[in-house]
């Protein structure tokens, strides 16, 4: 019987171990909090974008990893292009921007 509750017990630890492993984070995926954060990060970003009404949201594309807020897309001059990093960069929780738009 004790060696039953050893085994058990040696069995409940490396699930636990593996499901916490399993939520972390690495340089390359986001654990699960982090994810969360940058979904709320990513929605102020479009929401910040699509209020501008000098910027056509719906060319702009918004991702977000590990709080860096990467926008891609197409605008229509380099005003358009400074004021969506601008706008992305006064969002709570952004650590920095990559600005990818280009000019069409």
């Amino acid at each position: 019987m004790n060696q039953f509750k050893k085994y058990v017990s040696a069995l409940f630890l490396a699930v636990t171990l593996v499901s916490v492993v399993g939520c972390a984070s690495t340089s390359k995926q986001e654990g699960t909090g982090e994810y969360i954060d940058d979904s709320v990060i990513t929605t102020k970003v479009k929401t910040a974008i699509f209020n501008e009404p000098t910027l056509k949201s719906a060319e702009i594309n918004v991702e977000t990893f590990k709080g860096v807020v990467q926008l891609s897309g197409f605008v229509s001059s380099q005003a358009a292009v400074n004021k969506a990093a601008d706008l992305a960069r006064s969002v709570a929780g952004v650590k920095s921007v990559k600005n990818d738009t280009r000019i069409k």
